[in-house]
């Protein structure tokens, strides 16, 4: 039985103000991860970034904008430490197995969140459960599939069963945005918390708190000196984050010295731009970044539950669509190179990624051909122009969306075989229509939770999704389960691949295109790191 709290624990609360706001800013990176500490020696900073924020209440969200206000103000069981991609316990003592589907975790003693409230097992255990009762469609509960149940035995010890043994994963999992551990106190356990009752309560317990907060234009963090994880006290007394409606906007903030560092979404013309200036540095690290276009299994052209309803014909059109589309072309003449053509639901570079789609589609090599998807689409029957409706964000992916979206319209339509109608919404409202089937096809992007193949494949493809395109093909499935718990790397590498080549054959999605990561900061600001962990860390300071 899971121990109680002391009835005499009280919320703390504050009215929160106009401020400023930040993304993922650790401490530095020589800290120990062992003790506490003000931290703060590196002063105030400024970042500018055009991510969004949907919430910040962890079981609500599932987005770069809204996990990088999380990692900096929750703290998690386990953590990946400057310059690794590894994990390691964070606000945990220890982490292990203790039998194949017992995962058991070890608090610190004496933890504490910013508004006096103790931490203990009892708010693990509560903030696991109510993401999964919660359950939100914009949310991270696709990521604890494999989790049966959470116990608190103690107040210092929390108990993970799982469905499925040796769940390599699971570590990561703990790490990603399905890992935030929240109060207890603060937050509901059957709904959505608004986020002004979170600050307002003071509910945080990572490196930094949030001193003031005006949704998705000013965040101020403040050093939280009672953090004691991996990561080491902060090095910035006070962060201040702005958040711009465009990146032209961003980038004149950079040029003019009005932030310190700028970090998504500059255009791909911006950056080429800025890189010749003498007072700005241009940062670029490892990206696990893609995009790709997502189909709604239901209301896609000859969907389940569309007009003429035909799963052959149906899958026709994706195929054809793979067949035209012309990636090398997207990324030079949109992205100047920044990024590069994905040919699997895997990046190059990860345990496990091959290009599946290559030699399946197109002519073969990579490059487009109109006449395979011309034979595609009449063996199944289908005349043409077919119409597609396709909807992409105008302001979450940086302002070449339109380009890039532009472009694959020309692609589609090229040989008369698409006739596409491209419609934008903004984020916030897309993030909700998306879920709703709403949209017969769009764009996603997707950054990792945590650096391992299994993050490009157990979100997108399990039953319950997060895409919640009606994609359910027990084969796969069973192979990412298979995958999940085999210990030897080789034979779980061959799994990864099977996984790829078998999606590839239906196209649940169309990924195309593979990213770096950049940050963009002026000449007087050190301590940016952009590493292979794929969060974007830094404890950037004035020289």
């Amino acid at each position: 039985m899971a121990s109680g709290k002391s009835t005499t624990r009280r919320v703390v609360t504050t009215t929160a103000g106009l401020a400023v706001a930040a993304l993922a800013l650790a401490g530095c990176s020589g800290s120990s991860g062992d003790s506490g500490g003000s931290g703060g020696d590196g002063g105030a900073i400024v970042i500018g970034t055009t991510d969004k924020i949907t919430t910040i209440d962890p079981a609500g969200s599932y987005d770069n904008g809204s996990f990088a206000v999380m990692n900096q103000i929750y703290p998690f069981l386990m953590n990946t430490p400057y310059g690794s991609p590894d994990v390691e316990p964070d606000i945990a003592k220890s982490a292990e197995f203790t039998s194949p589907k017992e995962y058991t975790v070890t608090l610190k003693d004496g933890l504490t969140f910013a508004n006096g409230n103790e931490l203990t097992s009892s708010d693990v255990k509560f903030s696991f459960d109510r993401t999964l009762k919660i359950a939100d469609p914009n949310g991270p509960a696709s990521l604890l599939n494999n989790l049966e149940s959470v116990e608190a035995p103690d107040d210092t010890t929390v108990v993970f069963t799982l469905k499925s043994a040796n769940d390599q994963t699971f570590p990561q999992v703990l790490s990603s945005p399905a890992g935030p551990i929240v109060d207890e106190d603060v937050f509901s356990a059957d709904e959505l918390t608004p986020d002004k009752e979170i600050v307002d309560g003071k509910a945080f317990a990572g490196q930094y708190s949030i001193d003031s907060y005006d949704f998705n234009n000013l965040i101020q963090y403040k050093a939280n000196p009672d953090y004691q994880g991996v990561l080491g006290a902060a090095e910035n007394e006070v962060v201040n984050v702005k958040y711009y409606s465009e990146s032209s906007n961003l980038k004149l903030a950079v040029q003019e010295g009005d932030i310190d560092v700028a970090y998504r979404s500059l255009s791909a013309t911006d950056v080429e731009d800025l890189k010749g200036n003498d007072k700005v540095k241009v940062t670029s690290g490892p990206g696990g970044e893609i995009r790709y276009i997502v189909f709604n299994f239901d209301t896609m052209p000859f969907g389940a539950k569309a007009d003429g309803a035909d799963e052959t014909k149906s899958l026709a059109v994706r195929q054809a669509m793979a067949d035209l589309i012309d990636r090398e072309q997207i990324a030079e003449q949109v992205y100047k190179g920044t990024y590069t053509p994905l040919y699997s639901y895997i990046p190059e570079g990860l345990t496990g990624a091959n290009e599946s789609l290559k030699g399946l589609y197109g002519d073969g090599d990579g490059g487009p051909d109109a006449d395979k998807a011309k034979q595609r689409l009449e063996d199944a029957g289908i005349e043409t122009p077919v119409k597609l409706s396709i909807q992409y964000s105008n302001d979450h992916y940086g302002p070449s969306s339109a380009d890039e979206y532009a472009l694959i319209k020309s692609q589609l339509e090229a040989d008369g075989l698409f006739s596409v109608d491209l419609q934008t919404t903004e984020w916030v409202q897309y993030s909700k229509d998306r879920t709703a089937d709403v949209y017969p096809m769009y764009q996603l992007g997707w950054f990792p939770d945590y650096s391992d193949a299994a993050n490009y494949l157990q979100p997108f493809f399990s039953k319950d999704n997060f895409l919640v395109n009606h994609y359910d093909n027990p084969e796969v499935q069973d192979l990412i389960n298979q995958q999940l718990v085999e210990s030897d790397p080789d034979a779980r590498a061959k799994l990864i691949e099977q996984i790829q080549d078998v999606a590839a054959q239906t196209l649940p999605t169309l990924p195309y295109l593979q990213g770096a990561q950049i940050a963009v900061s002026g000449a007087d600001v050190e301590g940016i790191t952009l590493d292979a962990s794929f969060k974007f860390r830094y404890a950037p300071i004035h020289k």
